[in-house]
């Protein structure tokens, strides 16, 4: 039997609003091995390199669904759902495993059909598939390299992931509103410096305020509002880490023209004043 072998780090990098990692790893598990239930703040993806298992994860109603997975198939765990997955008795798996989330990820997976009831992973594309499990061995071979670096494998990664796998069943509606998401998320990017309101996101995608709040809430799990913010005080993360510019002129490079209420947002945000969070996170 081969001894229980984990490896894993954590992205100990900057903060990237579109798709960024937060750890990743490799374990080969002993029989019976079992994690959970637990419950993941991004998402989690895992390949299997070798050997069975079970996955035990609750549906967007919350019953449990048990999914018998092998090497060459892969799981997805969502935001808040409650999973458990055990290693099989006779033939335990190994996998890699990588965590992540991002502002584009949700309506991508949509696109793709994952779902918390439909969350395995089935590669279409042997070729890309070998692309995806080489980016996230990457990511663990150079865990030391600089930030940009592993930021550029979760994108390679994520790339891949989604050219390989073979698509779920996703409705017309789904369809539908993902397209007015992905038009009000790039409305969100190419704007976010400007003073632009809820009503106006809505306007660009063509929809009425409150449906359109219902259907990014539904896609996003927050508001428009949230998200907005959120994507503003994520983006001055970037700058006061990453530049010398004035808490002042990062303010009104995220759409917050007066100082006061940008530094407001954000500490209701991130616990700390600009200045404060500088001189903790800044390069060194």
């Amino acid at each position: 039997m081969r001894p229980h072998e984990i490896e894993f780090s954590t992205f100990e990098g900057g903060v990237f609003t579109d798709l960024m990692p937060y750890q990743y790893g490799r374990e080969v598990c002993t029989p019976g091995h079992a994690f959970g239930p637990a419950r993941r703040s991004h998402y989690l993806f895992h390949f299997i390199l070798a050997g069975r298992g079970t996955l035990t994860a609750a549906d967007d109603a919350g019953a449990s669904r048990v999914h018998e997975l092998h090497a060459g198939e892969g799981f997805l765990i969502f935001p808040g759902q409650i999973t458990t997955y055990v290693a099989d008795l006779e033939d335990p798996w190994e996998y890699t495993w990588i965590e992540f989330d991002g502002a584009h990820v949700k309506t991508q997976l949509d696109r793709v059909g994952l779902s918390p009831a439909s969350p395995v992973y089935e590669a279409q594309d042997a070729e890309r598939c070998k692309q995806m499990v080489a980016a996230m061995r990457s990511l663990l071979d150079h865990r030391s390299a600089s930030q940009f670096y592993l930021e550029a494998c979760t994108y390679l990664f994520f790339d891949a992931f989604l050219a390989s796998i073979k698509p779920h069943r996703a409705n017309s509606a789904s369809r539908l509103h993902s397209f007015y998401v992905d038009n009000a998320l790039a409305y969100i990017e190419q704007n976010y410096q400007n003073d632009v309101t809820v009503e106006d996101i809505a306007r660009n995608a063509g929809l009425n305020r409150s449906y359109f709040g219902k259907v990014f809430r539904d896609a996003m799990g927050v508001s428009p509002q949230q998200f907005l913010i959120g994507y503003r005080i994520e983006k001055a993360c970037e700058l006061l880490k990453l530049s010398n510019l004035s808490v002042g002129d990062v303010g009104r490079a995220v759409g917050y023209p007066n100082q006061l209420h940008f530094s407001r947002a954000f500490k209701n945000a991130c616990g700390a004043s600009p200045r404060a969070w500088r001189q903790e996170h800044a390069q060194r």
